[in-house]
């Protein structure tokens, strides 16, 4: 099979992206829209091993990551390490809806980050949330999400082979970052080392690097240079059984609003 050169997505600027993260849950006023554009004005540069979060902190502190990537992981005793999931630019952390909870793992810059101050967004979901409704809605049905990717990781490496890992790995990437305008039709940024993605995915460096060469073998993902080429994503979809959690909100009487978390194809 002949290689496609890779072509970039036209990337969105910084405050563009949050908006885009948030608008797929729920339509936003103006006013929301505001808010989530704003809170890219004070940008603060972070480099790869930055610990973002510590295990135990409490969770008052909500931030923004706009640039870069990160995770969220923990250490063995020994030195292995577990990545529970990836942080991705346009995505909120340190934002907890329960009352004084603490962090449960650590999170880590894995390469050069831009981060901003989020305080904005946790003041108005978790103060004024009746004044940002849509806002408030978004928020919910985002962190619902994530837990449907923390559902989608257990099912990776609890069952799954690691062939089926690594093109579910990818795909949920794939599509996580193509939301936000990261990421083309069959092309997205993967700058992360074999290292990282082994700790993800519960694999030694050298099942995975044989695995990433037997998908590229059949025509299927190419990894190369901190990128990646999907060349056939209906047959990747097949083989990793891959679906995107999706939610839905639905209003109360009182005002509220109840979360449903589903799997969609």
């Amino acid at each position: 099979m002949s290689r496609l050169p890779a072509i970039d997505p036209e990337y969105p600027d910084q405050a563009e992206l949050i908006v885009r993260r948030f608008s797929q849950f729920a339509d936003l006023a103006p006013d929301e829209t505001e808010l989530l554009r704003n809170l890219s004005e004070t940008p603060e540069r972070l480099a790869a091993g930055t610990e973002l979060i510590g295990q135990g902190e409490r969770l008052e502190h909500p931030r923004l990551l706009l640039a870069g990537w990160a995770c969220r992981q923990r250490y063995l005793s020994d030195g292995r390490r577990q990545i529970f999931d990836f942080i991705l630019p346009g995505d909120v952390y340190g934002l907890c809806l329960r009352p004084q909870a603490v962090a449960l793992c650590s999170a880590v810059t894995l390469t050069r980050a831009t981060i901003s101050n989020a305080a904005a967004l946790g003041e108005a979901v978790l103060t004024h949330p009746d004044s940002y409704p849509g806002l408030t809605t978004a928020t919910l049905m985002s962190a619902s999400t994530d837990e449907g990717y923390l559902l989608n990781q257990m099912v990776r490496i609890g069952r799954q082979t690691a062939y089926e890992r690594v093109a579910h790995f990818i795909l949920e990437i794939h599509y996580r970052l193509r939301v936000v305008g990261l990421a083309s039709e069959n092309w997205l940024p993967l700058p992360l080392t074999q290292e990282i993605i082994a700790d993800a995915l519960g694999l030694s460096i050298v099942h995975l690097n044989r695995t990433l060469q037997q998908l590229r073998r059949d025509g299927l993902v190419e990894v190369k240079g901190g990128t990646a080429r999907l060349l056939d994503v209906s047959q990747l979809r097949n083989i990793a059984d891959f679906h995107v959690p999706h939610v839905s909100a639905r209003r109360l009487e009182n005002g509220g609003a109840r979360i449903h978390l589903a799997a969609s194809a």
